[in-house]
Formats: C-alpha cells, structure tokens, sequence
C-alpha cells in the first residue's frame, strides 16, 4: 500500500443526497449520515458521485449540498465531485468546489463523439491548469462510456502532478488495479488507488494493491473492519468479513440507487429513500427481499446502531 502521508486512502464513502417526499432536499438526513460515518472512523468523504444523483441536481443545491458536508465533518478531508461533460463546466464546478472548503475534486472524463487518448489527457490537463485541489482520477466506463488504458492513465498520472489518486472502477479491476500498481512504483509518484463498485470485488481489489474503498456501501463500518485487518497483514480475517456480507454487497450493487437508499432509509440515517425523478424507486418485491436478507444477515441486530462485525468467528463491536 501507499505512504501514509497520503489522505486518499482508507474508506472514504461516497454520500447519497437525501430528499423528502417532494423532491426537496433533505439536509438534516445528510448531517445525520456524514456524522454517523465519521464515528465509524472513516477517513474521508466523497460528495457528488454516481450515488449522489449529481446530474438531477440545480447549481444552488450543489452549493448547499457542498457547504453542509464540509461544516458537519471538520478535520476529514472532503472530496466532491466535478465531472461534466464540457471542460468549461468542470472547471467552475472545481473552483467552486475550493471556494466551498473542499479538500479535492473528483473527475471523470465524459463520452466524446470522437474519443481519444490525447482528448482524455488534454481534458485532465486543462482541468488541473485552472483549479487548485488535488485531483481524484474516476475510471468508471459503466457510467461515463470511456475506456482509459493503463498507460493512459499512468501517463496522465505522470504528467499532471495534481493527480494525486485513482478511484478505479473498470473491471476487472483487481488485474487492472495490479497493473496500475505496478506502473506508479515503477513511476515513483506516491499516487493512491482506491477501489469502487459497491465494495464488490473490494477484497481482492486490496490484494492486488488498492489502497482502501471510495463507495457508497451502506455498512461503512464493515469496509472500515476490512480495512483495518487488510492494514494489519490479517488477510484471513479481511476475507472472513469481506466474505460474510458479500450476499449484501452484491445485492446492493444491483443498478440504480433505490436499495441502497433503502438500506439507509431502515438503518435511520434517511428519512425518505426517495431516489428524484426520473429515477426508478424500489418496488414491494425487491423491498421485501431487502428485508429478508438483512435478517438474514443482522439477526437480532438494531441496524440503526453500528452493526457487530465477525471477525475470526468471534463477534466485536465495530471499532475495537
């Protein structure tokens, strides 16, 4: 794994937006969430992704969303996301983003009529001309329809020294992670690789060398136990964890939102899993698996509390 120093690393969860009934936003429900991650000990926290419905969203709620994250979680640095599909765009969205406290910008590239290697870099390179935070690289081409090569991406890395982390999403993604890994020591350019996707190939994405998770998984606390054993070379412990609430992880990762912000919404962090229009919302047979299997996962558990986590067969109290 990479130097400590670096704050892009951990688990860094990725924040959904709240909404009441009417489609408003619900900034109570975020506080709630961003201080339930922070007492999980996490180490950051991403606003403005795919979870964050970013592209349903005005410019003032964006302002507003921004602003409450960065003053509900002093001390941990704030990563929001930028990604747009005109450079112009992306860098207001940046500058905007520093203005507001940010502690980095999350970027993407967007689908060109004609795509390029030299587009993508030149995208990148005038975005980290014309803002002033680090630069979370996002390969995610299940949402954003481009493909970016490792030696793309370690060339952009290379490069542009406001690069300083690479959120790899593209499957698969333990040998593209290993890949990468491998190119950046070659480099020397101290460059973090933090792992997506729900957590879903999250165990051996941390074997092939990523850093830690930039999701939105609804147990933080369970990635942050995986974390903690991957850290402490206990990889049997990481898979025994990683491996308990698979069932869950996988199907929460199924497309779109609706679960995901039900989870929340059970666990008491939301106060409406409303996903805004034209989004679709859960429908009574998906919830009702839902609850299914989190019985089967949390027997006898209040999910409104940190859930217990197993490690080694031995059942502790997330943190300890």
């Amino acid at each position: 794994m990479s130097a400590e120093a670096s704050p892009f690393q951990g688990v860094i969860p990725v924040l959904p937006t709240p909404f009441h009934d009417d489609e408003t936003l619900d900034l109570t429900s975020l506080e709630r969430i961003v201080t339930f991650a922070v007492e999980q000990g996490v180490n950051g926290l991403t606003l403005l992704g795919v979870l964050g419905e970013a592209n349903r969203l005005t410019g003032a709620e964006r302002t507003r969303l921004i602003r409450v994250v960065v003053q509900a979680a002093p001390g941990l640095p704030v990563i929001v996301g930028t990604s747009h599909a005109g450079t112009a765009a992306t860098i207001a969205l940046s500058r905007e983003a520093a203005d507001l406290g940010a502690a980095a910008i999350m970027v993407a590239p967007s689908k060109q009529p004609a795509p390029s290697d030299e587009t993508v870099f030149d995208y990148f390179h005038r975005v980290a001309e014309k803002t002033s935070l680090p630069i979370v690289l996002q390969d995610h081409p299940q949402s954003t329809e481009v493909h970016m090569p490792v030696s793309l991406i370690l060339r952009l890395v290379q490069e542009i020294p406001a690069i300083a982390c690479i959120k790899a999403e593209a499957t698969p993604s333990p040998s593209k992670i290993a890949a990468l890994r491998a190119g950046l020591i070659q480099s020397g350019r101290p460059v973090t690789i933090l792992t997506g996707l729900g957590g879903l190939y999250g165990f051996f994405d941390l074997e092939r060398g990523s850093d830690g998770f930039n999701t939105g998984f609804a147990f933080p606390e369970v990635l942050v136990a995986i974390m903690r054993c991957a850290r402490a070379g206990d990889w049997d412990g990481a898979y025994r964890i990683y491996r308990r609430y698979l069932p869950l992880i996988v199907f929460e990762q199924q497309p779109g939102l609706a679960i995901r912000k039900e989870i929340l919404r059970q666990r008491g962090l939301l106060s409406c899993g409303l996903v805004r229009h034209p989004g679709a919302n859960i429908d009574p047979a998906t919830q009702s698996q839902l609850g299914h299997l989190l019985s089967r996962t949390f027997p006898c558990q209040d999910l409104t509390k940190p859930v217990r986590i197993e490690v080694h067969d031995v059942i502790s109290p997330a943190g300890t």
